[in-house]
């Protein structure tokens, strides 16, 4: 009996998402609840188990292909596996449709290391789907069409999919890191193919044409909405951050020993962050029609750099949080959102937020609130830097911090308090233990 496999239902709002990597394709086999493929919505991925055991006869939707919630994406004949079929290795039929590839930039910066093998060279004369050897190393079909559109090979490229497995975004980044350079040796010398969706511009100049995912153009929306519907304003702080650092120093291997993660700073400023918004509570707040929602729990959202770009998943009741549970939770949606594993409601919510640009390198910036919340805090880099303290010229480790204000129901005056008072918490971290 043939099953169909249906796009899920993966939120309310959600009516469209984008066909991913397929896992399995045409005639290959599948067990009840092995994952099919990657769909990928304005919000999160997610992946597709398959609802019976059986082979798959047909794929009806490519990679970069558009699906609506309800529709079928592929057929499966319903039947017992044939004994001793191997299905756990990733395999793709060469019958899964080929169409051109949708090529999506990520952060290099989300790439962890992971063991890849060597793969052998890839022909550059046409971009196929991956082949039997890709799929023993685990190359996701996109990824080697994106090899042989560059005439690269695998090899040196880590793999940050399931497994190791390597996929497009893999590609992009090993391609942006090494400024277009090959990877490896490729097969002699044919004519260059034109990439999809290149126009020539000038000799040797080339523009390429990428459509924009699901989360971009949904983060692209809700920034620009931010602007328009707000009255947005940024006051700035600078902070020592001497006491912090001594105190991680300190502490910091009976603190890995008895509970297992590192003593970061992003624990201390969300217990600053909770600290304030009790004393201030309008930057809690929300605005609803014609009246002031003030929230009495501490939902804090805190922003991470994901397989397809910054997420921001939410701390519940982090007050409720000590800093051992709150590097944990931060550490699981670091590793979570690397490989798009996010959930949905994880990523709703939240009644603040807290961005830290200077895991980057960001020196100063002015974030911008996530609607409706009313305010956004901004951690930055750290650099040593000479102040006056008790008349006197001494080098400290400092911080620039922002926040970014709705002033429609945040006065300024409440604002610069708020960031002081964050200033005076982390400068004087044990006011954070006795809650003064």
């Amino acid at each position: 009996m043939s099953v169909n496999l249906k796009v899920p239902s993966i939120g309310e709002s959600i009516s469209e998402v984008i066909v991913g990597d397929w896992f399995k394709g045409e005639g290959d086999w599948v067990r009840v609840d092995e994952n099919v493929l990657v769909i990928e919505s304005d919000k999160a991925n997610l992946e597709v188990p398959s609802p019976v055991e059986g082979k798959i006869v047909k794929v009806l939707k490519a990679p970069g292909d558009t699906a609506q919630v309800g529709e079928t994406i592929a057929e499966i004949e319903e039947g017992e596996m044939p004994a001793g079929l191997d299905t756990v290795a990733p395999a793709v039929s060469e019958a899964t449709p080929t169409p051109a590839p949708v090529v999506e930039a990520t952060p290099a910066e989300v790439a962890t290391p992971a063991k890849v093998e060597q793969q052998a060279p890839v022909d550059t004369t046409t971009a196929q789907p991956a082949s039997p050897a890709s799929k023993s190393i685990g190359i996701m079909p996109a990824a080697a069409r994106l090899l042989a559109e560059n005439g690269m090979s695998a090899a040196g490229i880590v793999g940050t999919g399931r497994g190791g497995r390597i996929l497009k975004e893999d590609v992009q980044r090993h391609i942006e890191s090494n400024g277009g350079a090959k990877a490896g040796p490729v097969a002699a010398a044919p004519a260059r193919v034109q990439k999809p969706n290149a126009e020539p511009v000038a000799a040797g100049r080339v523009e390429r044409r990428v459509r924009m995912t699901p989360l971009r153009k949904t983060v692209a929306r809700r920034l620009v909405e931010a602007q328009h519907n707000a009255a947005l304003l940024t006051t700035f702080n600078e902070i020592d951050m001497s006491q912090v650092m001594t105190l991680r120093k300190t502490h910091q291997p009976d603190f890995v020993e008895r509970h297992g993660v590192k003593l970061g700073f992003m624990s201390f400023f969300i217990k600053a962050a909770v600290d304030a918004l009790k004393a201030f509570p309008a930057i809690n707040a929300v605005i609803d029609g014609d009246e002031i929602v003030y929230r009495e729990f501490y939902d804090i959202g805190v922003a991470v750099g994901g397989g397809k770009g910054l997420v921001v998943p939410v701390l519940r009741n982090a007050d409720q949080m000590g800093f051992a549970g709150i590097e944990h939770a931060i550490r699981d949606f670091g590793m979570r959102a690397r490989d798009n594993k996010i959930k949905l409601d994880e990523l709703m919510g939240g009644t603040f937020s807290i961005t830290n640009g200077g895991v980057y390198g960001s020196l100063l910036s002015t974030p911008i609130v996530n609607p409706p919340q009313s305010g956004i805090l901004g951690m930055h880099g750290i650099q040593e830097r000479p102040i006056v303290v008790d008349g006197e010229i001494v080098v400290r480790p400092m911080m620039y911090v922002a926040l970014t204000y709705d002033h429609r129901i945040v006065d300024g005056r409440e604002a610069v308090s708020f960031l002081l008072r964050i200033k005076n918490c982390i400068e004087n971290p044990i006011r954070l233990a006795l809650e003064v």
